[in-house]
């Protein structure tokens, strides 16, 4: 025992040891400096991975394996040229520690700002759908997968009816929120500045959160997928062409029939959300475009959005030829209680005075002419609404005031049934919102 407690006493211990730090030195400092940014940039190239539905959570909001799939396929295009980049620092940095030179050094430099350009622009079209999908995971991802359903329901009714067949569309709109922004939708294959010029591999259906909690203000999901009809039925060049046609054969000048013409996406996306609609489809347009006097009255010259007055005035034509003559003349003259009358002088010469003729004809234009896109055939021959579908929706609005099932009744005509409960106050509306939402995210 004495022997063991003398060989342990003369063992120093670990906190006596002296411990030796090598000093730095430039040469240390720069063999560190140029292996780390090896290091990084390979580091930041592997957390740009792809992306898998299992990590957006288990529920029925999460986004679709096709959503997922066109998301890795543009982060796979993108990392081709950060992949050559990063084998490039490494290759840079061995040889900078290997010879030390100069020349080295100042390649490695420039290699690695080339690489981390590269990293940013990769990096931003990752945060982008990464904070598109995370929003599913949170407590408005029914709301959202509800909206997607409403979406997918337009695409196939339209798709299901067209006089040809067509190549199909693929993924559907993906709709997500936006707080504080009005309506607007992200079209397909289209470059957008927020993913650096990238090409948007589907289309976004961006709705703000004064929408989403009351519903039967959601025509404008209605609205801005007819936006991405309108580019996906190869109709972009044909509707405004026709427009200025028909608004010059109806006797305006070509001065008018410019301004038509020029409006032509947005009354697309009204004329299409009418015909998907119905009533409530104008009605929540109204909601819209129902704002000041000065506002609603006044003329934008190069606006894209027609006057809101004039912009009225276009559904409840079109509504009027769909059998809805009463209703379209009981919104007209509510229409003209808010604004009786605009300052003419605001407006281009001979826009008011030949409008109602205008109308008629822009209506005629856009939803009465057979296009070759949609296999000869006219928009109202491809959208079917009437009388009979406003039934179906008013016997679902009193289900969903009651809590249940409205039945097989299509995704969009539960806009217009909520819409009809909450105008005839045939329940709350918290309760009809929540009811909204459960029908939708239970289908």
């Amino acid at each position: 025992m004495a022997a063991v407690a003398e060989l342990t006493s003369a063992e120093p211990t670990a906190s006596s040891a002296p411990v030796a730090v090598a000093r730095p030195t430039s040469a240390r400092v720069l063999s560190a400096f140029t292996a780390g940014q090896a290091v990084n940039v390979r580091r930041h190239l592997d957390a740009l991975r792809d992306f898998t539905r299992a990590e957006f959570g288990t529920g029925i909001a999460r986004p679709s394996e096709g959503h997922i799939q066109a998301v890795n396929m543009l982060l796979a295009r993108l990392r081709r040229p950060l992949e050559a980049a990063v084998s490039d620092v490494e290759r840079i940095s061995l040889a900078s520690r290997r010879r030390g030179g100069d020349r080295e050094l100042e390649r490695l430099l420039t290699q690695k700002s080339r690489a981390h350009d590269w990293v940013r622009a990769t990096e931003r079209v990752w945060d982008f759908y990464f904070e598109l999908f995370g929003q599913r995971q949170g407590a408005y991802g029914e709301w959202l997968f509800s909206c997607d359903r409403i979406a997918l329901d337009c695409y196939q009714h339209v798709f299901m009816h067209l006089g040809a067949a067509r190549s199909i569309p693929s993924p559907p709109p993906f709709s997500y929120m936006r707080t504080g922004f009005s309506p607007a939708t992200y079209r397909r294959n289209i470059p957008l500045r927020k993913l650096g010029r990238q090409l948007n591999p589907f289309p976004l259906v961006q709705l703000p959160y004064h929408r989403l909690v009351n519903p039967w203000t959601m025509g404008a999901i209605m609205h801005e997928v007819s936006h991405n009809l309108h580019n996906e039925l190869n109709l972009q060049d044909a509707v405004p062409a026709a427009i200025v046609r028909s608004v010059r054969a109806a006797g305006a000048s070509a001065a008018v029939a410019r301004v038509w013409g020029r409006w032509n996406r947005e009354i697309f996306g009204d004329m299409l959300g009418c015909l998907l609609g119905g009533e409530a489809f104008v009605a929540s347009l109204m909601d819209v475009i129902g704002r000041s006097r000065d506002q609603a009255l006044g003329y934008q010259p190069g606006g894209v959005h027609p006057t809101p007055y004039l912009r009225t005035f276009l559904s409840t034509e079109l509504l009027r030829r769909m059998g809805f003559g009463d209703t379209a003349d009981a919104y007209e003259r509510a229409w003209r209680r808010l604004y009786p009358a605009p300052p003419a002088d605001d407006f281009p010469r001979g826009l008011l005075r030949t409008s109602p003729e205008c109308i008629r004809a822009t209506v005629d234009a856009v939803c009465f002419t057979s296009f070759e896109a949609l296999g000869n055939r006219s928009l109202r021959q491809v959208i079917v609404f009437e009388p009979r579908h406003q039934s179906m929706i008013d016997e679902a609005a009193a289900r969903l005031a009651k809590g249940i099932d409205p039945g097989v009744v299509p995704e969009r005509f539960l806009i217009g049934a909520v819409r009809v409960a909450v105008d005839r106050r045939l329940a709350a509306p918290d309760a009809l919102m929540r009811n909204f939402y459960l029908e939708l995210s239970r289908r």
